[in-house]
């Protein structure tokens, strides 16, 4: 037989058939599999966020209260807007706990806004202007470069890329947001945007609530980022928290998909967006910024900060269009525990299009309440396994938006792990 013939039947015999090709396969997918072990979230020993209360509550009109306010952001031209949000959260919370609300605008505020919002609510209100420096180009910047950016973003067709207000409007709620005089003397807020609205009954007080669980963060919805709205944005803050030597946490393990390349080829991926220098990604879930209830002193905490300053000055918040939501999801789940987030299960919530509907609990409507009926008396059906208090939104369609970035960003807290998100972790 000819070497060649018997190296052709050597090539024919195949690959498949050599120990050394099997050897390297099998290394490669255990290191693979050993490599994703490190991101999985194993279920906690027991329930870490299950709602304050599942049913309603008799408000506590006279008891305590925390120190804390409900801010909104606004403009002037969004009087009616604004006005819509406060009869809301007035309506379903606000008028058994009276909590005050504070109004934020980077230009004067016309008498027609504060007339029209006072008459709106009987809460406390003051009406704030953000300091000039905190609303503008840091002082360092080019402003012609970073308005060049801002236009080519737009031009691109990135989402709210193209209006140089809203790139001012994420780095202010980004960092110094919690830190303008007219927040000073508070410890928690509520952040309010116009045009929302809330469908279920508020009958505890949630700020005493997060307070007494130890709680820094709340939200309701949790969705994906817009791709190319931070294409450099998880590589930062990865290379922050590497440099800062602070451990992962099973907040962070959720956020980030493990790359399935094997090393040493992993690495390379690090050169896409939305990785990080092993080559591992960020899933792009994050909590709904525009609805977040908070402790302003994690947020004024020197880890944070020091955090924002790192951002401020790679300049993504003008080359690119980083939101606040991102950088506040990206913070909150690599420097608090789990068991620190709360998701407000309980609460209907609607902003845009995205909506939030509990159900309403059985048994527990309260229906003898003369205090809720004088509000409300009027309620959608009770569906068992439902937590909601009196909402008149229909909770058998509980959300109108995908559920995989919630249960990513729930799994830290609780054993429910529906199996579509563990299938939709290997394609997103």
């Amino acid at each position: 037989m000819s070497v060649l013939h018997r190296f052709r039947l050597r090539r024919r015999g195949g690959w498949a058939q050599s120990p050394v090709l099997w050897v390297m396969g099998v290394a490669c997918l255990v290191e693979v599999c050993l490599h994703a072990s490190r991101y999985r979230v194993p279920p906690p020993p027991r329930e870490l966020d299950a709602p304050f209360y599942s049913s309603c509550q008799e408000p506590a009109t006279d008891g305590p209260r925390e120190n804390a306010a409900i801010v909104m952001l606004a403009r002037n031209e969004e009087a009616d807007k604004a006005a819509r949000s406060v009869r809301s959260i007035d309506d379903k919370f606000n008028r058994w706990f009276q909590y005050p609300i504070v109004f934020l605008n980077d230009e004067p505020w016309t008498d027609d806004f504060v007339r029209q919002l006072n008459a709106t609510t009987s809460a406390p209100t003051f009406f704030e202007n953000v300091p000039k420096a905190q609303w503008t180009f840091p002082s360092w910047m080019d402003k012609d470069a970073a308005r060049t950016s801002i236009k080519d973003q737009g031009d691109a067709g990135i989402l709210y890329a193209g209006k140089e207000t809203y790139h001012h409007m994420c780095r202010f709620f980004s960092g110094s947001f919690y830190t303008i005089e007219a927040l000073k003397k508070y410890k928690w807020y509520w952040r309010l945007e116009p045009d929302v609205e809330f469908s279920c009954a508020i009958t505890y007080d949630p700020f005493l609530e997060m307070a007494r669980h130890k709680k820094i963060y709340g939200f309701t919805i949790s969705l994906w980022e817009e791709k190319r709205t931070c294409p450099s944005l998880f590589r930062e803050v990865s290379d922050w928290k590497a440099a800062q030597d602070i451990p992962d946490t099973t907040l962070w393990k959720a956020s980030v998909d493990a790359s399935w390349m094997p090393w040493p080829f992993r690495s390379l991926l690090s050169w896409f967006s939305h990785r990080d220098a092993a080559g591992d990604g960020w899933n792009l879930c994050h909590y709904w910024s525009n609805f977040e209830i908070a402790d302003l002193d994690f947020f004024r905490g020197q880890k944070y900060q020091d955090l924002y300053q790192h951002l401020e000055h790679s300049g993504g918040f003008y080359y690119e269009r980083w939101g606040d939501a991102a950088v506040h999801s990206l913070a909150v789940n690599m420097l608090a525990e789990p068991q620190q987030v709360h998701h407000f299960a309980d609460f209907g919530y609607r902003h845009d299009w995205y909506y939030q509907c509990p159900a309403n609990a059985p048994g527990g409507q309260l229906p003898e309440s003369q205090t809720l009926n004088d509000a409300q008396s009027r309620w959608a059906d009770e569906i068992p396994g439902g937590a909601g208090c009196r909402c008149d939104c229909d909770g058998r369609t509980n959300r109108n938006h995908a559920s995989y970035c919630l249960h990513k960003l729930k799994a830290p807290n609780t054993a429910d792990r529906p199996w579509s998100t563990w299938l939709l972790s290997f394609v997103f």
